[in-house]
């Protein structure tokens, strides 16, 4: 049990006083004597001050971020204020050849009052899709969510994305949601992955919700001409097709930021942000490669390279807190 000094100066005291042997007064108050005469001992150099407890810690961590790479780590955050933590710690591992955790960096940037609430809202999906996917191109999540333009009203953006990586493969907007829209999107996506034109075991199976454009006939005759299979998220359940609704929450809270007054300003908003989102933004999900590492095949090789990095950068500080210490 852990006392304040107060309490450890009131039972000083209170041992002091006692007409009883300081054993017994202590085992009434339930307190060892080699704990009593350390608190005694501090007390008589120090005085009432000495007794609070301090934090053991060693004079040198061997695991200590140098100086320098500090500074690296803050010119980095002032330059790229929109990364988070975690971004910021992977973009720096990737970039300098130097790992960082996402703790680290977090607790440097608090310590420089760097942290900073997003402009936008956060939120995890639910429940995930029960039959989990293994590779590329086998499930394919699509959706319609909507944006409206000042003057012109709602517009409808369709999107295709890869259920493995999280990989945008296609998407389009216009006025209008209808099954004709699903299919011009599914046509840009199979041409987009290369999947008209080559021949395959298995077609992607599209997961989609019961929405109108996605139970139409012309739909269901368009996916059995193309050889692919529906599948359909219960009904009110949202969650099944987390990973696009995540998609159109990300989509939305970074380019709503802004209004719009003509289609082809949002199309061009629209298309920045895919490109960014499939190229440069690192995914937590996907152990913080992006979406193109996946689906391009490339994400095996980087977290390689990035646990050889990680091995280095320790076995350096290692050294150096060696020499330092010698």
């Amino acid at each position: 049990m852990r006392y304040p000094a107060s309490e450890k100066a009131e039972i000083i005291e209170l041992v002091e006083q006692s007409h009883l042997p300081a054993k017994r007064t202590l085992d009434k108050l339930g307190v060892s004597r080699s704990t009593f005469y350390r608190w005694y001992d501090r007390y008589c150099e120090g005085g009432p001050e000495a007794l609070a407890d301090h934090r053991s810690r060693p004079d040198r961590v061997w695991n200590r971020i140098p100086d320098d790479v500090r500074r690296q780590i803050i010119d980095l955050a002032l330059e790229l204020p929109e990364l988070s933590p975690r971004e910021l710690a992977v973009r720096f591992t990737d970039e300098r050849k130097y790992f960082v955790s996402e703790a680290s960096v977090y607790r440097l940037l608090k310590a420089h009052d760097l942290i900073t609430s997003p402009a936008y809202v956060v939120i995890k999906a639910a429940n995930e899709f029960k039959d989990k996917t293994t590779a590329i191109n086998q499930l394919w999540q699509t959706d319609f969510t909507y944006l409206k333009i000042t003057g012109w009203g709602w517009y409808y953006l369709s999107t295709v994305l890869d259920d493995f990586s999280r990989y945008i493969v296609a998407w389009r907007l216009g006025p209008t949601m209808c099954a004709s829209d699903v299919t011009a999107t599914l046509d840009q996506a199979l041409a987009a992955s290369g999947l008209d034109h080559i021949t395959v075991a298995h077609r992607p199976r599209l997961l989609s919700d019961n929405g109108a454009s996605y139970v139409a006939g012309d739909l269901a005759d368009w996916l059995k001409d193309k050889g692919m299979q529906h599948v359909r998220g219960a009904p009110y359940h949202p969650q099944t097709q987390g990973k696009i609704e995540r998609w159109h929450q990300t989509l939305k809270n970074r380019i709503l930021l802004e209004n719009y007054y003509l289609p082809g300003d949002l199309e061009r908003q629209i298309g920045a942000f895919v490109e960014h989102y499939n190229q440069v933004r690192y995914h937590e999900s996907i152990e913080n490669v992006t979406p193109a590492d996946v689906y391009f095949g490339r994400a095996e090789t980087i977290l390689a390279e990035r646990r050889r990095i990680k091995l280095a950068t320790i076995a350096t500080r290692r050294l150096q807190h060696r020499l330092q210490a010698a």
